[in-house]
């Protein structure tokens, strides 16, 4: 313990010392530069909170002359980025408008670019036809002759055709869905869905998925999505088509309201059907239909093969088999069956042509076309 104790003492008297000897250190020293002026302990520099903060203004301020060139050169690119990012869309415009509205071009670029921007192409009475529209049938129609009919393809001046043929039929769908809306018809997903499903039993599509999206992609270049499109704006004529005759309509009642009051089938047939080739058998088709028959619309043959024998169906709107016959309104009479066909009687009435409903309501509302072929 008593070592201890010496030790400290020690120890205490060396610092004593130590202290006296940097005291005298400090004051020989003669940093003003003047060997006049004796130097204390009270002349020596104390750091003191406003020092360090006099001192840490001295750095910022040395260091701001490099900060602010960067904040100009960061403004700089800004506006070098703003103005280059303007010239690519007036370029992106400029490239995009002559493309399509002085030379016409269709290729797969551009069609992206309308599916994007929705770039018209023609006004139809209140409505815009969007050029993605007629980019859409014009394709198709170029593949097709290109791909399936190569020996047939007139080159650039059957495209100038098809031009003209997609920009009108573009612009009919237009008006086809001003008297669509009018009228509040209008086609589901779920219908489309429920035709192509009628199709497909009917093997009219292809015996699978993947062959029918091998057909649709060789033959018009189309996905199943592009199929189910133009299908919808087949169903939407349809039905506008069956809207607007009134007169079809009144006939298919009549006769309808005939053999409800239990006239016979094929009387009723020879005195109101419009199918000249089965009016007078009564309305018998004349051969025995499968469910695949393509000289049946799909859509009668989907109700025959509900029915019961001696049963007739309600008025079916009908699809046109081929681009000379026009869509009908059929009702049908199931007369036998066996398992591999049946036979049938129908009354047949012809629907008006959808064109004649769009050429009055451009009379009404002239188009404006922004394209000049």
């Amino acid at each position: 313990m008593k070592f201890i104790k010496r030790r400290i003492k020690k120890v205490k008297k060396v610092r004593e010392k130590v202290t006296d000897v940097v005291a005298e250190k400090a004051a020989g020293l003669n940093l003003s530069g003047k060997p006049d002026e004796p130097l204390t302990l009270e002349n020596v520099p104390r750091i003191t909170s406003e020092s360090i903060a006099e001192h840490r203004e001295e750095v910022l301020s040395g260091a701001r002359k490099y900060i602010y060139p960067l904040q100009h050169s960061k403004h700089r690119v800004v506006v070098i980025t703003s103005i280059i990012s303007a010239v690519a869309i007036i370029a992106f415009a400029v490239y995009t408008s002559l493309a399509l509205y002085k030379f016409y071009q269709h290729n797969t670029f551009l069609y992206r670019v309308t599916q994007v921007v929705p770039f018209p192409i023609a006004k139809a009475g209140s409505s815009f036809v969007e050029y993605e529209n007629y980019l859409f049938e014009l394709r198709r129609y170029i593949h097709y002759y290109q791909t399936q009919q190569q020996n047939k393809f007139g080159g650039q001046a059957q495209i100038d055709t098809y031009r003209k043929q997609a920009l009108e039929k573009v612009v009919s769908n237009a008006y086809i869905k001003q008297l669509a809306k009018k009228h509040g018809l209008s086609v589901s997903d779920k219908e489309v869905d429920l035709r192509i499903a009628v199709v497909r039993d009917q093997n009219r599509l292809g015996a699978n998925n993947k062959v029918f999206a091998d057909v649709l992609r060789d033959y018009w270049g189309w996905s199943v999505a592009d199929f189910k499109r133009d299908l919808k704006n087949q169903m939407l004529a349809q039905k506008v088509e069956a809207r607007l005759d009134t007169e079809a309509q009144a006939k298919a009642k009549a006769a309808f309201d005939q053999l409800k009051a239990g006239a016979d089938f094929a009387a009723v047939a020879k005195q109101f059907s419009e199918d000249a080739a089965s009016r007078e058998a009564g309305g018998d088709y004349g051969f025995a239909i499968t469910r695949t028959n393509p000289n049946v619309p799909p859509e009668v043959i989907d109700q025959l093969y509900k029915m019961q024998i001696g049963g007739y169906s309600d008025i079916i709107v009908a699809s046109r088999l081929d681009i000379d016959r026009p869509d009908t309104l059929e009702i049908v009479k199931l007369t036998s069956s066996d398992p591999s066909a049946i036979n049938v009687q129908h009354i047949s009435f012809n629907l008006k042509d959808i064109s004649l409903y769009v050429e009055e309501l451009k009379k009404q509302q002239p188009v404006r076309s922004y394209v000049h072929f």
